[in-house]
């Protein structure tokens, strides 16, 4: 984890040494220049340093735990990487605190500073040759493991679990399925000369080497020969080839006599005329078959193989499509797994009534995880069995909370964590300071990546799209779950599995990454960079000293004010701060002395109004206030009249004037229009996404205007001030062209519908549509037809014809179709050769429906509701 924080730093002294250019462009006195050049310097040498050391930091992982010396060091580095960003975080935020109030203000700073930046060289000298000598105490000692690197064997230390991988008949609960359909995969066409490529995939723990090897040796005595190889991480070629000829029972085989062509001819030799299966156990890459196994074997012979693997991209080598993805037992194959393993000794292996409600607790502590199960099945035998005695055991694995909560888990666990490159560690570890079974959602998972500093730019890919590929990289490794897709197959929501979580959390705290905060009792930040709140009484921790805190998170509704002003007071290094959901309604004011700040999360907050003070904030690259001032509860909603067409679109948020320094914005959601808002915003050139409420028709200028320098916008959200307020349409003619997704509140002008649909016709990339309240009627609907890269489509309370007709060759790509609230709408046409995307189409409280096209139901997935 060391690399990875040291990657992060790497990345953000490259930016701080981007400034001494600009800084010594400026006109700087005399001592200031002096005192800032011996700062640059020793900025200079700790990225040199920790640029070198970054690759040895990778391997040197490996061994923290099974020896104290690369333990220290590993340590000691992370500390030290911890109080550099400190010193150049600080030195941004003075250097930038120069700039601001008149002449005789600066003049007073620059002096006063010039004391500061000679105090950080001091400090940055000091760290520096603490760094140089922890690298010679390091020298000094003997790591025998890392010397050698000769590459046999596998460098990371064994898990002491092998014997639990052995599949046994009662540990087959929940995936008999499975066993059937890879059994006949590999006993399909025996007589014919084919290779066959099975994978099975997922999480750590999940049951894939139980799969395996219960089918391995149930087929193996139809096979000529057949050989069990467990590939692991760090194999080497050699190694792995004489592996496979050994299992296959060659004897002459002798590594180290032999050369790698011979060993090959030999295996082609021997498997010649014969039919084989091989099982590839642990394959963590691709490369290990494509150019290390799969040339080895003849094409003349029947052969089949079976590759286990967490990683999706493995899998995708299967031949067509024989790939068991395994995901964690429901309830029911839960506790019959479990009762098998923890009563094996009983006849019935059933559990006693009064013991139940504890196995039920035991079970929510696995959620569904086979080897969780496994292991606290087994510790459960091992007990007598009373309520006594397993409450006891129950209560141990309480207080040990997420340190090793399982027994036996974590060593399984972290072996996947451990291989993630370092640009992944920081991302995947951000994942578990959210609260447990939490829905995370790609945008604002992704945004906070990008704000603290995890992503960096690759290629011509933005920062957005590299850390989408990090997600799916976590999503294929099995380290995240999908819960949710968009039309496009994209991830939109994914949770961490709790046991996952649990490692992780520890790995977190271990690392001083981030802790989660979710008691009353005493609680020390302890140097860790980032809080997660689950708790509403903050008293403890804003007796915490947390000057070196980074980010907060709070998922509480109720946050105490003056309290948090308490912890953000000596946070000022702060560079996230995401108080979404909770009920706050004014933001205190050293929110605006946080120069560090690039995230600010207010969204379904209650915050109305933003000071001009927010201007302060010019390196905040996230505002998000979607949802903010909504009714308080539902029972507000229930107040009001049933019908939908009553209801308001939800106010925006003010911003202040100074909005218009914060150009570094990439997000900016729920302002509340106004004519000085909307001309301010134009100066936001870098925004991506961008929602704008309460707009009138006299803002259809100034609207236009913001929009067109918006180049990179991708996301557009604009609603109407009220339900009768007609949307100034052509203040949307011109949109940018990279725009994916739009969404429009509130009625549109039928003279002008359809001039502005065509407009957007060269929009390639606009792939979402959503209008709500947009009156249109057959003939304006008909200028939607020229938007053919469309995917989706939503009309909620925006249809009042009563015929609805898609024309032959329309929308070519449409997936998803949604017409919701149409209380005129009798007929749906859809002629030959339209919508030949379609998936899915879903008509909502549309109570004169009498005519849809034949086999509707049957084409898509289709969903109807009358009322």
């Amino acid at each position: 984890m060391a690399e990875a924080v040291v990657g992060v730093l790497v990345s953000k002294l490259g930016a701080a040494l981007a400034k001494e250019a600009a800084t010594y462009g400026a006109s700087l006195l005399c001592k200031e220049a002096s005192a800032l050049k011996g700062l640059f310097g020793e900025i200079h040498k700790a990225k040199g340093e920790l640029e070198s050391m970054k690759a040895y930091l990778r391997e040197s992982e490996k061994f923290k735990d099974t020896n104290e010396t690369t333990g220290i060091f590993v340590k000691k580095v992370r500390e030290l990487a911890f109080r550099i960003e400190d010193v150049v975080d600080e030195f941004s935020y003075k250097l930038e605190d120069g700039k601001h109030g008149g002449f005789v203000a600066k003049m007073t700073k620059r002096i006063k500073h010039v004391k500061s930046w000679h105090h950080l060289a001091v400090e940055l000298r000091y760290i520096n040759t603490e760094l140089e000598e922890a690298t010679k105490r390091r020298d000094r000692y003997v790591i025998p493991e890392m010397q050698r690197q000769d590459g046999s064997g596998d460098h990371r230390a064994k898990p002491n679990y092998q014997t639990s991988c052995f599949a046994r008949e009662e540990d087959i609960v929940g995936i008999e399925y499975y066993a059937d359909e890879l059994q006949r995969w590999l006993l399909a066409d025996l007589k014919e000369r084919s290779n066959i490529i099975t994978t099975i995939w997922g999480m750590g723990g999940v049951g894939k080497t139980t799969l395996a090897d219960h089918v391995y040796n149930t087929v193996k005595v139809k096979f000529d020969v057949a050989a069990w190889v467990t590939v692991s991480k760090s194999y080497q070629v050699e190694d792995l080839l004489i592996k496979i000829a050994r299992e296959f029972g060659i004897s002459t085989v002798d590594g180290s006599n032999m050369e790698m062509r011979t060993v090959v001819e030999v295996i082609r030799n021997h498997l010649e005329g014969k039919k084989y299966i091989l099982v590839l156990d642990d394959v963590w890459e691709q490369d290990v078959w494509i150019n290390n196994v799969m040339p080895v074997f003849p094409t003349n012979c029947t052969g089949r193989f079976v590759l286990t693997s967490r990683v999706y991209e493995v899998a995708s080598l299967a031949t067509n499509e024989c790939s068991i993805q395994l995901k964690p037992l429901p309830d029911k194959s839960s506790y019959k797994l479990f009762c098998k393993l923890a009563f094996w000794n009983n006849g019935e292996k059933t559990c006693p009534l009064e013991l139940r409600d504890l196995a039920a607790k035991f079970l929510q502590k696995c959620e569904g995880l086979p080897i969780a199960i496994a292991c606290i099945g087994r510790l459960l035998s091992c007990k007598p069995p009373t309520y006594s005695a397993w409450e006891n055991v129950y209560e141990e694995l309480e207080l040990q909370s997420c340190k090793s909560a399982i027994p036996g888990v974590d060593t399984i666990l972290k072996v996947s964590f451990e291989d993630l490159p370092y640009e992944l560690k920081n991302c995947f570890l951000y994942c578990a300071i959210f609260p447990e079974d939490y829905e995370l959602k790609r945008k604002r998972l992704i945004r906070h990546w990008i704000t603290a500093g995890f992503i960096t730019g690759k290629e011509n890919k933005t920062l957005e799209q590299v850390a989408e590929g990090y997600l799916s990289e976590l999503v294929n490794r099995s380290l995240l779950q999908v819960t949710r897709k968009n039309v496009f197959e994209q991830v939109k929501c994914c949770r961490m599995h709790d046991v996952i979580r649990c490692v992780a959390l520890d790995k977190a705290e271990n690392e001083c990454f981030g802790k989660v905060y979710g008691s009353s009792g005493t609680f020390s930040v302890d140097g860790t960079r980032r809080i997660s709140i689950l708790s509403k009484n903050i008293e403890p921790l804003s007796q915490s000293c947390t000057t070196h805190l980074r980010a907060i998170l709070a998922f509480t509704s109720d946050v105490n004010v003056y309290l948090l002003r308490r912890i953000l007071a000596s946070s000022r290094l702060l560079s996230t701060l995401d108080l979404q959901g909770t009920h706050i309604k004014m933001l205190p004011n050293e929110v605006f002395g946080l120069f560090n700040l690039r995230f600010l999360g207010l969204r379904y907050t209650r915050i109305e109004i933003l000071p001009d003070a927010a201007g302060r904030l010019q390196n905040l690259e996230v505002l998000d206030a979607c949802g903010t001032a909504q009714l308080s509860s539902l029972e507000d909603v229930r107040r009001l009249t049933h019908n939908i067409k009553a209801l308001r679109q939800v106010n925006g948020i003010k911003v202040p004037r100074s909005i218009r320094r914060l150009n570094r914005l990439h997000a900016l959601q729920n302002v509340k229009a106004s004519l000085e808002t909307l001309h301010d915003i134009a100066a936001l050139t870098e925004l991506r996404t961008f929602a704008v409420s309460d707009v009138k028709s006299e803002h259809s200028l100034n609207l236009s205007s913001a929009i067109m320098n918006m180049s990179h916008l991708a996301h557009l959200s604009v609603a109407a001030s009220i339900e009768h307020e007609v949307l100034p349409m052509g203040g949307l003619a011109c949109l940018p062209k990279d725009l994916y997704k739009l969404e429009l509140t509130g009625p549109l002008d039928k003279a002008e519908v359809a001039q502005v649909f065509s407009s957007w016709s060269h929009l390639k990339n606009l792939t979402v549509l959503n209008l709500r309240y947009s009156r249109l009627d057959k003939d304006s609907f008909s200028s939607l037809v020229e938007l053919r890269g469309l995917c989706s489509l939503g009309l909620s309370w925006a249809y009042d014809g009563k015929k609805v007709c898609f024309p032959k060759q329309s929308f070519p790509r449409l997936r998803i179709l949604k017409i919701l609230d149409a209380p005129q709408l009798y007929e749906v046409e859809i002629e030959e050769g339209a919508l030949e995307s379609l998936v899915q189409i879903v008509f909502s409280k549309c109570p004169e429906m009498k005519l849809l096209p034949p086999g509707i139901k049957y084409h898509y997935i289709y969903s109807y509701e009358r009322y």
